[in-house]
């Protein structure tokens, strides 16, 4: 895979990475002006010359993506035996200017498990966001294409996972992702919560659903060794409360709005609230 390619793959999954480009090359050097490089989190592509040069690049533009960094640096470096390397020696004997232009920011993961009538009505309003939205479930027929035809034209990167072991699918989500659990059975329901509990670093883990239904699944998942501290992880009954009233409150359109409301700060958080903090 090159770095166009590469760069197309992390559009798709939503996830940030820096374009390294040789802006410019004096005397001697491994590559010429125009080389470029992708460096995402784990993985880099192309190559702007190898050695202590590149792996000074990764290390810096990984920097720039662990900071959430959006403007773009230059990074000149001499390939001379007096010059400072912490990767190994190069003495080409010329001198390289290296731009970092960190392209994308990571996109927040929804993954909405179960696309009867209220996952359907949630994905909808996703949909309209920048995110990766994930939509899985055990019935093939609930992700026909026409079924899911109100998508099209979405802002946000869809995935579909038909999977009749709906659990199976976590291990291939974005870390960070926020579940959402909207099954039509709740033995589904409940296998996929012991599951997720099982894997620490979600953005949150929400479960639809009456008091009574979240008791019974307590008692569950208590019996399978999950603690009080993890089972309070769970958010339920989902849905921002204020919408959750009046004579609309169980239409799936309503249900979808609210759990799509409650979402909204967890998905794109005030930079100045986080700053206050």
């Amino acid at each position: 895979m090159n770095w166009r390619e590469a760069l197309n793959a992390l559009h798709d999954r939503g996830e940030a990475g820096v374009l390294v480009t040789v802006a410019a090359a004096r005397g001697h050097t491994p590559r010429e002006a125009g080389a470029k490089m992708l460096v995402g989190a784990g993985q880099s592509w192309d190559t702007v010359g190898g050695g202590n040069l590149e792996a000074t690049a990764v290390a810096r533009a990984r920097a720039l993506l662990a900071a959430g960094a959006t403007a773009p640096e230059l990074l000149s470096l001499r390939l001379t035996d007096r010059a400072p390397n912490e990767h190994g020696r190069q003495c080409c004997g010329g001198e390289v200017t290296l731009l970092l232009e960190p392209l994308l920011s990571a996109r927040p993961a929804v993954a909405v498990f179960g696309v009867g009538h209220v996952g359907l009505e949630l994905a909808r309003v996703l949909a309209r966001l920048p995110l990766a939205l994930h939509l899985i479930d055990s019935r093939a027929a609930q992700l026909a294409p026409e079924r899911l035809a109100p998508l099209s034209g979405a802002a946000a990167t869809l995935h579909l996972h038909h999977a009749p072991i709906p659990e199976m699918v976590l291990g291939s989500l974005p870390p960070g992702s926020h579940l959402r659990l909207l099954t039509h059975d709740h033995a589904e329901d409940a296998a996929l919560l012991d599951a997720a509990l099982r894997r620490p670093g979600w953005g949150s883990v929400g479960l639809i659903g009456s008091s009574a239904k979240w008791a019974r699944f307590q008692l569950q998942l208590s019996a399978l060794g999950h603690p009080p501290d993890a089972l309070a992880r769970v958010l339920t009954p989902i849905g921002l409360p204020a919408l959750m009233t009046g004579p609309l409150r169980k239409h799936p359109a309503m249900i979808a709005l609210a759990v799509a409301a409650e979402l909204a700060p967890l998905l794109f958080p005030d930079p100045n609230e986080e700053a206050a903090l």
